[in-house]
């Protein structure tokens, strides 16, 4: 079979012998979800309009709120910066909708600071938690609060929204509990909102993924995280970093997930092969890190498969190698 894509698509088919043309309608791929995500899949979504002529829309509605959609069937594609929670399983399967797990990149969450913040290079997790933890609202309010040699000055918070797979996975990583947070922070689910307020804010204090601070680096400065339980000295986030295991608890993989019914419409089925071919180079384009050669290679067969479910129960897990991931049985 020998496909050629226009507007609508057109395919050069077998049949009996014969070469027969068929029109294809061009249809129109729907993808919402994370705005960590983001970035990668509007880079594939405009490189496949540009070869296809298909539309595809992607929103960024966050990962909790894309979930929404996408077990309601309102969506073929999924972006999520944290693994599906219990509750979207349980709406997935209310809605019959089975999907796949796709990863596709790595993040470092990364902890940031105006540039012109001269008094903190590195940070404890238990320093964090300290500062977000729920019990913190209202009375953690300043830098000294924190460590006595640090400004007596009001620290202005900014971080994910509670619809963001940042605050699941931050939260989680840093309070031991999924969507448990103080509240009186500047919340947003787009991490452009939160670049902005950490750059206007000497005394700001933010988190956000990776490539939002690579693309704004030269007003922002990343923290050294020290996790201090398992006795890990600070580390910065780098590809280095969160490929050799060091930059922990903070790194995460990045998913698409897939309603299984949307891959038997063709522009789908080929965003999404398009999307696996081209991720490695376009997560790297836009400063994520991409995943070791041997787990696309597993991506790819999952997606080939028709592999359903998901690899997690329904929270995320801190500092598991990829591949690790890749080979548990999936839970429907």
């Amino acid at each position: 079979m020998i496909f050629k894509f226009g507007k609508p698509f057109w395919a050069l088919m077998l049949c009996g012998g014969l070469l027969t043309k068929v029109a294809w309608a061009g249809g129109v791929v729907k993808i919402d979800g994370s705005s960590t995500v983001y970035p990668i899949t509007e880079g594939a979504a405009e490189d496949f309009q540009k070869e296809t002529g298909t539309k595809v829309t992607v929103g960024i509605s966050g990962t909790g709120g894309g979930f929404k959609k996408f077990t309601r069937g309102e969506t073929d594609v999924q972006n999520a910066s944290r693994p599906i929670l219990q509750s979207e399983m349980d709406a997935a399967k209310q809605g019959g909708i089975e999907y796949l797990e796709l990863p596709i990149a790595f993040d470092a969450l990364t902890v940031v600071v105006n540039a012109k913040n001269d008094w903190v290079d590195s940070i404890k997790v238990s320093e964090l938690k300290k500062i977000w933890e729920p019990a913190a609202q209202g009375k953690i309010k300043k830098w000294n609060q924190i460590r006595p040699e640090w400004p007596d000055k009001e620290i202005k918070l900014y971080g994910a929204g509670s619809d963001s797979g940042t605050f699941d996975y931050f939260t989680e990583a840093i309070n031991e509990k999924s969507k448990a947070s103080r509240g009186d922070y500047t919340a947003s689910e787009d991490d452009n909102v939160l670049v902005q307020g950490v750059e206007g804010d000497k005394h700001a204090l933010g988190y956000m993924g990776y490539a939002y601070f690579v693309a704004h680096q030269k007003r922002l400065k990343a923290l050294a995280v020290e996790w201090d339980e398992k006795k890990m000295a600070p580390c910065r986030p780098t590809e280095a970093a969160v490929l050799g295991g060091t930059y922990n608890p903070l790194s995460r993989p990045l998913f698409l997930y897939v309603n299984v019914k949307s891959l038997e419409k063709p522009e789908v089925k080929k965003f999404v092969e398009f999307y696996l071919d081209h991720v490695e180079t376009l997560a790297q384009e836009v400063k994520y890190i991409p995943l070791p050669a041997s787990a696309y290679g597993k991506v790819r067969t999952r997606l080939e498969q028709k592999k359903k479910g998901t690899a997690f129960h329904g929270h995320g897990d801190m500092a598991v190698p990829m591949d690790q991931i890749l080979d548990r049985p999936l839970v429907p």
